[in-house]
């Protein structure tokens, strides 16, 4: 399931030496996070004789939290559904990844296969866009007695995955947990 609006552009290609990419923004806006923006960029094109200069802690990376890959609960809204539709439209990027994300609890039932679908769904700053990041949640969960209320504000951290489903790809977030 992926719920995705104002999906303008979604043909252009995304690349690292693009300034104003998804990454290189996002690691601009890692770097004001974490208090690292002094630090010079790092060029999105280098050499192996460049990359030795450059030590692991002085890439920006998208979160310090321990066991978190990719923690989108830090950024502003705009950011955090670019990064999501990032994931949609390169999910080989994430595989394996573990994912934390903050949005809207939704769920859908399908009527046909009796399915149940669960999301956690992202609007941009200004609300007019939305996407959403399914998640299965691991079998400590219930449902639908230990689900929040759809509507409500959650956060989900699972391990990001694609799935094939009647020959469409999907993502979603495995083994995932509420909190």
């Amino acid at each position: 399931m992926l719920l995705i609006g104002c999906a303008n552009g979604a043909g252009t290609a995304h690349t690292q030496t693009n300034p104003n990419s998804v990454s290189s923004v996002l690691a601009a806006e890692m770097a004001k996070a974490d208090g690292t923006a002094e630090q010079d960029p790092i060029p999105s094109e280098i050499g192996d004789a460049e990359l030795s200069e450059w030590n692991d802690a002085e890439i920006p990376i998208l979160s310090r939290t321990e066991g978190i890959d990719v923690d989108l609960t830090i950024l502003s809204p705009t950011l955090i559904y670019s990064e999501v539709y990032n994931m949609m439209y390169s999910p080989s990027e994430y595989l394996g990844k573990t994912i934390r994300i903050e949005g809207q609890y939704n769920q859908y039932h399908d009527p046909v296969t009796e399915q149940d679908y669960f999301a956690c769904v992202i609007a941009d700053a200004t609300a007019c866009c939305a996407q959403g990041m399914e998640f299965v949640l691991t079998d400590a969960y219930r449902y639908p007695e230990d689900y929040p209320q759809t509507g409500s504000t959650i956060i989900v951290t699972g391990v990001f995955d694609t799935y094939l489903e009647d020959g469409h790809e999907y993502c979603t977030l495995r083994n995932a947990t509420l909190g």
